[in-house]
């Protein structure tokens, strides 16, 4: 058996285009950059950024179009697929992931905003903006304050 499976994190570059096949099936096509950091053999540091397309389609496509936009941080999961054509000058090709799971990065504003960077991150409302020496305050989760007996569980 072979394995065909994609998954990257990283922000798109563009707002997602939302198409529409004969079929009436959703198709949103968008590109996402991601970026790896490594020393070189003179020890001093480098980034190189790779950019990649990627379709999605059905409800996916949809939602994908609705809440994500240019510089929003996603993963994705799919497979890898190269397409060809015949167009002027000849044969074509384009290889993109073929998304199965979008699933959308931190929203500008919320808790952990800054993990996937980006434009978004930068257009939190200035009221929820902090000072940087203030912090505010943590969510914390009350636990009931009696002992939790193992033969209570069901399993």
């Amino acid at each position: 058996m072979y394995l065909n499976k994609a998954i990257i994190y990283g922000n798109l570059t563009k707002d997602p285009e939302l198409k529409s096949l004969p079929s009436g099936i959703q198709v949103a096509s968008f590109s996402i950059a991601t970026n790896r950091v490594y020393k070189d053999k003179d020890g001093s540091k480098k980034e190189q950024v790779e950019f990649h397309n990627v379709v999605v389609f059905g409800r996916q496509a949809e939602t994908a179009a609705q809440y994500l936009k240019k510089g929003s941080s996603a993963l994705i999961e799919g497979r890898m697929q190269t397409r060809s054509w015949d167009a002027e000058g000849g044969k074509k090709y384009r290889t993109e992931i073929v998304a199965d799971r979008v699933q959308f990065g931190p929203r500008a504003g919320a808790p952990g905003a800054s993990f996937g960077g980006g434009e978004g991150a930068s257009s939190a409302p200035k009221a929820a903006s902090k000072a940087k020496d203030e912090k505010a305050p943590m969510d914390t989760i009350d636990y009931p304050e009696e002992e939790i007996n193992p033969e209570d569980i069901p399993f």
